[in-house]
């Protein structure tokens, strides 16, 4: 993919701790429209190169660029156009969900009536109804993931960032979720970068997947790919575990 037509572009990306690689070299692209799955084993770098991705970071070498943008030269330009859910979102518990909404709507600089329109919109989806005035200390763990979500969609991004998207959502919110995040996609050309563990989300919804293991891209692709270069047949779960070299005991194929 020419970089200049990618959604997220990511240029020889590393990221030191003291002596600790945490992501090394790093080159990936994805385009608008493209639902990108980002797997890995715990510590393989995957939160660290989300936090890069959103400004949170400064990494050791390399750039990421949202839309063209430099998010570490132009910070301002790149994040109007990020979407970002980490997995421990924080959250002023002494707002409301409607005044967070209409906060986070202030500084993405919406005017009023039109983030009460994207209130009333995703709180209907998410099932929030009812729930706008009441202190998000009251909130439930499943409640704030989706109003984070709420929030992170309200200005329309052209990148979504998602670390563990899942987390804390009964069944249906994680349909509804699924089915929006392929809208997103589809409809309105929305890159997403989505990091999860759950390999079932990944096998459902990834257009392509990537493969991290200590700082390193395994592997980028679709899942037929996957399987041709591994030269064998099985389930996502499978594959990742023979791709980062924790093969499945024989008990556990049964």
């Amino acid at each position: 993919m020419n970089a200049n037509h990618a959604a997220i572009h990511i240029e020889n990306l590393r990221k030191n701790y003291g002596a600790v690689v945490a992501v090394r070299d790093l080159c990936l692209d994805v385009a608008p429209g493209e639902i990108f799955c980002y797997l890995g084993p715990n510590g393989a770098g995957k939160t660290t190169t989300i936090k890069i991705l959103a400004g949170l970071l400064r990494p050791t070498a390399g750039l990421a660029r949202i839309m063209g943008y430099d998010i570490q030269n132009e910070p301002v330009a790149a994040k109007r156009l990020i979407g970002y859910i980490p997995d421990h979102p924080y959250l002023y518990e002494k707002l409301t969900g409607r005044d967070f909404f209409y906060f986070i709507a202030d500084l993405f600089g919406i005017d009023r009536r039109m983030a009460e329109k994207r209130l009333q919109e995703y709180f209907e989806l998410f099932g929030l109804k009812g729930d706008e005035d009441t202190f998000i200390e009251n909130y439930s763990h499943g409640m704030r993931q989706k109003l984070v979500f709420s929030i992170s969609l309200m200005h329309d991004p052209k990148a979504l960032i998602v670390d563990e998207p899942m987390v804390g959502l009964d069944p249906r919110s994680a349909r509804t979720l699924k089915t929006l995040l392929r809208q997103k996609a589809r409809r309105e050309n929305m890159a997403i970068f989505l990091s999860t563990h759950t390999l079932s989300v990944a096998e459902e919804l990834a257009d392509r997947i990537g493969v991290l293991h200590r700082g390193e891209l395994l592997f980028v692709g679709t899942l037929a790919e996957m399987h041709q270069k591994l030269g064998k047949s099985g389930n996502l779960e499978e594959m990742f575990l023979s791709l980062t070299g924790a093969e499945l005991s024989p008990e556990e194929t049964d």
